[in-house]
């Protein structure tokens, strides 16, 4: 089927509804997360630098309390805006889309604000009665000013990715990360420590929301205009509860999500000293590195599933679950092997040498972190499929396990403990919701596809972990030259192999063709290594 040349409607990759919809708009959003990751180790490894590993723990404790309140202030709504205003867009309901994303702006405001005032007044409570760390009081404080600003900016991106534009979610997240960045290191050199980072945060937000209402107003207001007669408020009503039935769940969902791999630095926090923290929020974004590409590929195929549901469209659903897995283990796989092998020389030239003792709990948290990648493309499948309770069911089984195995190993072993209960419970919710996905939708998973990508990762992993190290000290930072010549020929290896095990296929190249003139000065350079892969694709 992947071969033959037939009618854009019987090959959903070659028409402009197919997989070409999947894999620009996993790029853009890849790009955007590209932003959001690249933006955030830039913020941890000057912060990081600047703060040492103790005020540095006290952000990374912080983190996770941002990000409950973001997701309680938003109540789901994101995924939301995105699902239905893609769903109305396909059967031209194009004032029912644009009420959609002006009734859920409306109630995510009102939410944003009174979480942000229960934040405020309970800093206090939270740093000097659970952590018992009385410098939590102003970083926690400041998170009250991100909440009201994060709605906006999440909403106004719902609706972006809900008419596939992209890149306008990438224009949003470069403004985000440019004043986050600029504004934390301004306020922690003029001594406002973990509260300035906190505060950078938020500054970061005010800016996204301002660009992101312009953009709107610009790109995507056109697509659909003002009504002539304006919805009533009982109707917006009706909406309101049309967009909770949806969103509650998935908010629900979030929260459970965060909680897989927040549990860990809250509990370390809760038993351990404020430099263990430190450590451990070190290793924790460095193993969410490979969510670049599950998220991108997630976001997409979210509004993706919706729509060829909608037409009732089976070729085209299958076609995107399959690819859609298929590119984010390609992808994936060989990202988190790297990781977990050259854990210590990553952490010591990212964040200096010492942050170097949470180097064995990222080698293990990267391989959940693996797992935890399939977990959420399966998720957003079954939310564009209309359950979005099943990843809420299975991720709250999955947190109370989580919790539990936390306050059980975090005491004995530290923060090794928190990774090891950490990848435990990625792995039993991933193996769960890929069961219901292929039972849901009636799609067969690619093994094969799989058990090729794992083989040459394997080769590929094992040749690199002979590669000798060798330390070299330039300003300050001990960069180990094994690790740069790990980073060059491990995809090398890893290609040539995959391709001499046939795991590229015609369509593989056909996309890379397709985007190959985008590449600049690298565009030669592709194109020859595009030939070497088509002498292998039968």
């Amino acid at each position: 089927m992947e071969e033959a040349d037939v009618s854009p409607r019987e090959n959903p990759s070659e028409s402009p509804n197919g997989s070409s919809k999947i894999l620009r708009g996993s790029f853009l959003m890849m790009v955007s997360y590209l932003f959001f990751r690249v933006g955030g180790y830039l913020y941890r490894f000057i912060l990081s630098r600047m703060l040492g590993p103790e005020g540095y723990g006290l952000v990374g404790l912080t983190t996770p309390f941002q990000g409950i309140f973001q997701v309680l202030s938003a109540g789901g709504f994101p995924p939301a805006i995105s699902k239905f205003v893609a769903q109305h867009n396909a059967v031209d309901e194009k004032d029912m889309a644009r009420q959609v994303i002006l009734t859920s702006l409306k109630f995510m405001m009102v939410a944003g604000t009174l979480f942000g005032i229960l934040i405020f007044f309970s800093a206090d409570w939270i740093a000097n009665f659970y952590f018992q760390k009385p410098a939590m009081v102003y970083p926690l404080q400041a998170v009250a000013l991100i909440t009201p600003f994060s709605v906006i900016v999440g909403a106004l991106r719902g609706a972006f990715q809900g008419v596939y534009k992209m890149e306008l979610v990438v224009a949003s997240r470069a403004v985000e990360q440019v004043f986050m960045i600029g504004m934390a290191v301004t306020f922690v050199s003029i001594g406002f420590y973990a509260a300035g980072a906190v505060l950078g945060t938020a500054f970061g937000f005010i800016a996204s929301a301002i660009v992101s209402i312009i953009l709107l107003k610009k790109y995507v207001w056109v697509l659909f205009p003002k009504p002539v007669n304006k919805i009533s408020f009982k109707d917006e009503l009706v909406l309101l509860k049309t967009l909770l039935v949806f969103s509650i769940p998935v908010a629900i969902t979030a929260l459970s999500e965060m909680a897989i791999y927040d549990v860990g630095p809250l509990v370390i926090g809760r038993y351990l000293p404020a430099q263990d923290a430190g450590y451990y929020t070190t290793a924790d974004p460095i193993a969410r590195l490979p969510l670049i590409i599950s998220l991108s590929v997630a976001a997409v195929i979210l509004p993706a599933a919706s729509e060829a549901a909608s037409l009732k469209d089976k070729v085209l659903l299958e076609n995107y679950i399959t690819q859609s897995y298929r590119y984010v283990v390609l992808l994936v796989l060989p990202l988190c092997v790297g990781i977990a092998i050259f854990a210590q020389p990553l952490l010591s030239l990212l964040f200096g040498s010492n942050y170097i003792f949470g180097a064995p709990a990222l080698s293990i948290l990267v391989v959940g972190m693996t797992f935890y990648t399939l977990f959420m493309v399966s998720s957003s499948i079954i939310q564009g499929m209309g359950h979005p309770r099943l990843p809420m069911i299975i991720l709250i089984i999955g947190t109370v396990l989580n919790i539990i195995l936390n306050f059980l190993m975090v005491p004995m072993y530290g923060i090794i403990g928190a990774a090891v209960a950490t990848t435990i419970v990625a792995f039993s919710i991933m193996v769960v919701i890929l069961w219901k996905t292929c039972h849901i939708t009636e799609v067969k998973l690619p093994y094969l596809d799989f058990a090729k990508i794992g083989f040459a990762s394997a080769i590929m992993g094992l040749s690199i972990y002979f590669i000798p190290k060798m330390d070299l000290e330039l300003f300050g930072t001990v960069i180990d030259l094994g690790l740069l010549a790990a980073i060059i020929i491990a995809p090398i290896i890893y290609t040539i192999i995959f391709a001499l095990i046939g795991g590229f296929t015609k369509r593989d190249i056909r996309v890379v063709r397709r985007y190959s003139k985008k590449f600049g000065p690298l565009s030669g350079a592709v194109e020859k290594v595009v030939k070497f892969i088509d002498r292998f694709v039968k």
